[in-house]
C-alpha cells in the first residue's frame, strides 16, 4: 500500500479545518496562509462542560515538520493550562500523552486536539485548578 505524501495529507487536513468539516468544539488552520510548507498551525479547543475548563477557549501552536505524518506534530499550548501531559512551557509532553506517544500515521491534528479535550474532561483532570483565564506562556 502506498503512503500519501506529506503535502497531500496536510492539504486534506487544511481543507477539512478551513471548511469546518471536522469535529465541533475544536478548530485548526495555518498560522500564515502563505506558508507553502504547511508547517506552522494554530489550534483551538473549547473547554469541556462540567469541568474547570468550561467556557474557556484554549489556543495552541502546532508544528508539522518534514517528518509529519510519520512522526507526531509538536504541540504547545499558548493559553496557560494545568494538565499532567503539559510542561511548564506549555509543551504537550510526548511520553505523557498517549496519542503522541503511540502515534499512527493515520492520526491527524484533529485527533490530537480531540484527545487533548478528552483529557481535560477526564475524571482525573476535570477538577484541576487552572491558571487565570487569558494568561499565556
Amino acid at each position: 500500500m502506498s503512503k500519501i505524501p506529506r503535502n497531500f495529507k496536510l492539504l486534506e487536513e487544511l481543507e477539512k479545518g478551513e471548511k469546518g468539516l471536522g469535529a465541533e468544539l475544536i478548530s485548526y488552520g495555518l498560522t500564515n496562509q502563505d506558508d507553502i510548507s504547511m508547517t506552522n498551525w494554530n489550534g483551538t479547543i473549547l473547554g469541556p462542560p462540567h469541568s474547570t475548563h468550561e467556557n474557556r477557549i484554549y489556543s495552541l501552536s502546532i508544528v508539522c515538520d518534514e517528518n509529519y505524518p510519520d512522526k507526531p506534530p509538536k504541540v504547545q499550548f499558548v493559553s496557560k493550562i494545568n494538565l499532567p501531559c503539559v510542561d511548564s512551557q506549555g509543551h504537550v509532553v510526548v511520553d505523557k500523552f498517549d496519542t503522541l506517544k503511540n502515534w499512527k500515521r493515520s492520526y491527524t491534528m484533529e485527533t490530537v486536539l480531540l484527545e487533548l479535550r478528552k483529557s481535560m474532561a477526564s475524571s482525573a483532570n476535570k477538577k484541576l485548578a487552572q491558571p487565570t483565564e487569558g494568561t499565556t506562556y
